[in-house]
């Protein structure tokens, strides 16, 4: 109960620094305004749990789940850009102040920005008239029900009407004024914190790699190499917004000890010390669920853990993986026995799996896929801690009226019994492995099993990696760090280059959704990154790898991985 209180409390400190405008009149209370107005916004959903109902496209009535505001203005309240449509802002900070036309010369608004000779600029300059005036509540409320602006001008027909009763219009609005109004906690005018996670029963080699290889980027980033602080004071003035976005940054390194029971409130802890803007990396010794947990409550960005073992979830919004880790593995197989070998309806599957996080992972992500093909749940052959896979049981197993696809998500001391696999009638057709539960040791597959196993290859291909890590091992030789681990230095790497353009991306709007919308706008990935074939960001989408390949192995004491499959199997 103590944590549940201090969680609340972190979360609703941040609403408190901007929510400081009074709800409606007669209506809830400034707290229960802003959940129902948030429920408006990104749900659709009325406060009284009805869906709010829209015109779209001038005379087509639509569900308003539909059309949630959030879907073209972002979580945020920012804005974003689709094809030719340019969606404004909805965030308080912007709503209740003139619109300056876009591109135009903003006048100085300080004694010292009134001497910088870059705002000295011809009077055509400041004669541009303003787009529209601020917004009052009875102008956001026509613009939201008609479509037109303070000026007296009418939206593109894109944009929903909504059919909102005055109540409802008030708790909306008021949720408006208080969206993205202040920065987000741990962010000052010179310097923006982030936090790194490690946990006990990390190896104390993990822990440096990632560390070093990132306080290396940390260390690249403040060195000034472009200016960026005099730039920010002296640039052209219409790079203004973009070149003050410019902080230096600050890391703190926060080490969790004890079971996983505990991390939570160590977290808590941690950040009533000192707050940071953002998680950045991180390593903890089994799930990372407690630390997702504590930044989806708290609502504080945590951008690409290194973890095999992430949170499966199709609404959690705050945590950005790298992937689904083995689960994604079993997803994978689950789709090419569907979609690549369209395998018969009534064809038996059968998992064989010791308990474990991960095993457990990769049979429940086949489970879950298999099910939404509408296929028959598999059998789950479960073997105890000390029991050995062994040629008997595989007999029992493939026998007569044997399984036509069988998963052995174990490890590679169990292989030598796949040998007898190959002499027995009634052997499956496909005998499916994990690389990852492997440890990527393909060489324990013995060679005569070879012709009918396949094994989920969550990675770039290592034939295929060669000048991508080049890259990695020129920029770690370049800051003086050793290259003894690309796996987790080669993600840190990535990491560094994605936030750099985030950070510029941020401008002057220092607010935590707004940063993770900048990873969501990003291009698809395929050159910083070594350890994927490619990385996919979208709006919401919170697994940037969106592929596994199912390989098959050659003959020989060094087996090379050989694609069956496309990255992506649709």
């Amino acid at each position: 109960m103590r944590l549940a209180s201090c969680s609340i409390l972190l979360f609703f400190a941040g609403v408190a620094r901007s929510a400081d405008v009074a709800p409606p009149t007669g209506g809830p209370p400034p707290g229960e305004a802003m959940k129902l107005g948030e429920r408006i916004y990104r749900e659709g959903i009325l406060p009284s749990g009805e869906p709010m109902m829209a015109v779209a496209m001038g005379d087509i009535p639509v569900d308003g789940r539909m059309f949630t505001c959030d879907d073209c203005h972002q979580r945020s309240g920012i804005g974003s850009v689709e094809g030719t449509v340019i969606t404004w802002p909805t965030n308080g900070k912007e709503l209740f102040i003139p619109r300056r036309r876009t591109g135009a010369w903003k006048p100085p608004r300080t004694e010292e920005e009134k001497r910088s000779p870059r705002r000295q600029l011809p009077p055509y300059w400041q004669q541009v008239k303003d787009v529209r005036p601020a917004y009052t509540d009875e102008t956001l409320a026509r613009v939201l029900r008609m479509g037109v602006d303070p000026a007296g001008r009418r939206l593109d027909r894109v944009m929903p009407r909504y059919l909102l009763n005055d109540r409802d219009m008030a708790i909306l609005i008021h949720y408006l004024r208080n969206l993205s109004v202040v920065p987000a906690p741990g962010v000052d005018n010179t310097a923006i914190t982030f936090a790194t996670v490690v946990t006990e029963g990390v190896s104390a080699g993990d822990r440096k790699e990632m560390l070093s290889t990132l306080r290396a980027y940390v260390d690249a980033h403040n060195a000034q190499s472009r200016h960026e602080e005099r730039r920010a004071k002296s640039g052209p003035f219409f790079r203004t917004e973009r070149n003050l976005a410019y902080r230096r940054i600050r890391l703190l390194v926060w080490e969790l000890a004890g079971p996983p029971e505990t991390w939570r409130g160590q977290l808590e802890a941690r950040y009533r010390e000192e707050p940071a803007f953002a998680l950045l990396g991180g390593l903890a010794a089994g799930s990372w669920a407690p630390i997702h947990t504590f930044c989806e409550e708290n609502r504080i960005p945590c951008i690409l853990p290194i973890t095999d073992l992430p949170v499966v979830s199709e609404s959690d919004w705050y945590t950005l993986y790298f992937s689904k880790g083995p689960y994604q593995e079993g997803e994978s197989a689950a789709k090419y026995l569907d979609r690549v070998e369209s395998l018969p309806p009534d064809a038996r599957v059968v998992q064989v799996l010791r308990r474990g996080d991960q095993a457990g992972a990769v049979a429940r992500g086949f489970e879950d896929a298999w099910g939404r093909f509408g296929r028959p749940p598999p059998v789950r052959r479960m073997l105890g801690e000390e029991e050995p896979l062994s040629g008997h049981l595989l007999e029992e197993l493939t026998g007569s009226h044997g399984p036509a696809v069988l998963l052995l998500w174990l490890g590679p001391g169990d292989l030598p019994a796949l040998e007898t696999l190959g002499k027995g009638p009634d052997r499956p057709k496909y005998v499916f492995l994990s690389s990852t539960l492997l440890n990527r040791e393909l060489s324990a597959v013995p060679e005569a099993a070879r012709d009918r196993v396949y094994v989920t290859y969550p990675s770039i291909l290592p034939q295929e990696s060669g000048r991508r890590l080049d890259a990695v091992r020129g920029w770690l030789k370049s800051r003086k760090v050793p290259a003894t681990d690309l796996e987790i230095q080669a993600r840190i790497y990535f990491l560094g280059m994605m936030l750099a353009e985030t950070i510029k991306h941020l401008r002057s709007e220092f607010f935590r959704e707004y940063f993770l919308e900048g990873f969501d706008m990003m291009v698809d990935q395929d050159y910083a990154i070594a350890v994927y074939p490619r990385l996919t960001f979208g709006t919401g989408q919170r697994y940037a790898s969106k592929g596994c390949y199912i390989v098959q192995l050659t003959k020989g004491p060094a087996p090379e991985p050989i694609r069956k499959s496309d990255w992506v199997i649709h």
